[in-house]
């Protein structure tokens, strides 16, 4: 095996072997597992890293293994594979992090980090699918994995909101293998290259194409919560809030997304999709989701819930950026892929903090809250912003290149629908920000935690304001080289729009 073909397994087995490890501690080995889960998330950072410089300069990394005659599992890392690995990689050790803080005190530790572990296994081998048979068992196997971390309070409530998440991806998952069983008898492979493999079959079997296209889209659809398959997403937020950060920025919804930009260029090609007329009714649906969810966000008291449905709207940015055919479009959708990740993760962290210091659930609950924890809301201040478009937060990075996107494209309505949810999300999070730091605090909280005087744990605290300055600093510096804005344009210039 060449020495290349190492380095995509390696970054597989850096969680995958300390997952497997954990399941067999007992709960008292607090040490043990901590070193594991760090140390697996260290590793597999720094090997991401090693592979980032490597293809930025041109370098191959590729390791397949055979499966069955004519088919085979491919790892292949490319710019592209890089942007969603870095963000899992970067985001898991930080998530680890405040993982270890959070459920210090709470039961089931060894199963929660085990499955943990292989939840971001999945989400790593689905970034590095070089084939679509791959992405399918990858995508799958990040079902399986993130199912007992829904459930893992085994309340009844977690219990009901694992079956519907379990309900929907489960035929979503049956869709998406129909679509790749039917896409192989048709073009004889599923190797994904950067202007598709289906440019040969589009005058012989346009409607099968178009039916494909469509079962491939609902079978990402529901991790990717598009509307109307979205409805597993908020019921989910009954997880604990390191599973909610993972669901959100790192894992299924981005893996949603991801597979979204994978059907558009990878399998049909951009030209292909657009010729096929189905990139058109894509753009709508993700426009309409925009909107949706950013209206359903308006009426949620529940803090996690009102993210939820931010992230159902704020996804469908990435939709609609692989939608509207063009290069600066392209570069807003997979940039965003990146910024809202960083910028929710740390509102997810925030809310976390709230729960667990204050008792806070609710936005009702939030009066005062930066008077008594005023770096969590700092740095819930800074998602919020970030959200709403505002600059130089990384927000307003995405938005700005989406705009220009679809004007490039001759279409203006991307910028209505971009306009209006701005306005949405400043409608529903800037009443948090106003109650949070100008209103006046509770005489008591409902459920407040001694710190020894601190506002919380550390480890509870420094994940968000990492993130919180993470999602200032890409905004900034956006124009500088390797942030996720230069990454982003290198991919659309090196694989989608080569001249």
């Amino acid at each position: 095996m060449p020495p290349n073909a190492w380095l995509p397994l390696l970054v597989l087995a850096s969680s995958l072997l300390p997952g497997l490890i954990i399941f067999f501690l007992a709960e008292r080995r607090y040490w043990a597992r901590t070193l594991l889960n760090l140390g697996g998330a260290l590793t597999k950072l720094s090997l991401v890293g090693l592979m980032l410089w490597g293809v930025y300069h041109q370098q191959q990394y590729e390791a397949s293994l055979a499966l069955l005659p004519g088919l085979e599992l491919v790892l292949r890392v490319r710019a592209l594979s890089l942007l969603f690995l870095v963000l899992s990689a970067g985001l898991w050790l930080l998530t680890t992090l405040y993982a270890i803080g959070y459920l210090e005190e709470s039961p089931h530790r060894s199963r929660f980090f085990g499955f943990f572990s292989l939840c971001v296994t999945a989400t790593v081998g689905v970034a590095m699918a070089g084939n679509l048979l791959t992405f399918v068992v990858f995508f799958e196997m990040l079902t399986l994995t993130t199912y007992p971390l829904v459930v893992h309070r085994g309340t009844e409530e977690a219990r009901r909101a694992g079956q519907v998440y379990l309900g929907h991806t489960v035929i979503a998952g049956t869709l998406l293998l129909a679509g790749t069983v039917w896409l192989y008898a048709l073009a004889g492979t599923l190797t994904f290259t950067t202007r598709g493999f289906v440019d040969g079959l589009v005058e012989t079997h346009r409607w099968s194409l178009i039916a494909i296209f469509v079962l491939l889209i609902l079978g990402v659809g529901v991790k990717a919560a598009l509307v109307p398959l979205h409805g597993w997403l908020p019921r989910a937020m009954v997880a604990p809030a390191p599973v909610s950060a993972l669901l959100h920025a790192v894992a299924v919804v981005k893996a949603g997304a991801f597979g979204v930009v994978l059907i558009v260029y990878d399998v049909f090609g951009v030209e292909v999709a657009a010729e096929l007329g189905v990139t058109g009714p894509l753009a709508l649906v993700a426009a309409v989701t925009i909107i949706y969810g950013s209206l359903r966000a308006l009426f949620q008291d529940n803090l996690k819930r009102r993210l939820a449905f931010s992230t159902v709207s704020q996804v469908s940015y990435i939709v609609l950026g692989v939608a509207v055919v063009g290069p600066l479009a392209t570069v807003g959708g997979l940039v965003h892929l990146v910024h809202q990740g960083v910028m929710k993760i740390t509102l997810f962290f925030c809310a976390g903090n709230l729960a667990e210091t204050l008792g806070i659930h609710d936005v009702s609950e939030m009066n005062g809250v930066g008077r008594r924890m005023p770096w969590t809301m700092l740095a819930f201040t800074v998602g919020v912003l970030g959200m709403i478009g505002v600059p130089p937060v990384a927000g307003f990075v995405s938005k700005w290149y989406l705009g220009l996107g679809g004007l490039e494209a001759g279409l203006h309505w991307p910028l209505f629908v971009l306009a209006g949810s701005s306005l949405l999300n400043a409608a529903y999070f800037l009443p948090i920000l106003h109650a949070a730091w100008f209103r006046e605090p509770p005489a008591a909280w409902p459920e407040e935690r001694d710190f020894g005087g601190k506002e919380t744990a550390w480890l509870l605290l420094w994940p968000p304001l990492v993130t919180g300055a993470l999602s200032l600093l890409i905004g900034l510096f956006a124009s500088l080289p390797f942030t996720p804005l230069e990454w982003a344009q290198l991919i659309a210039e090196r694989e989608f729009y080569q001249p």
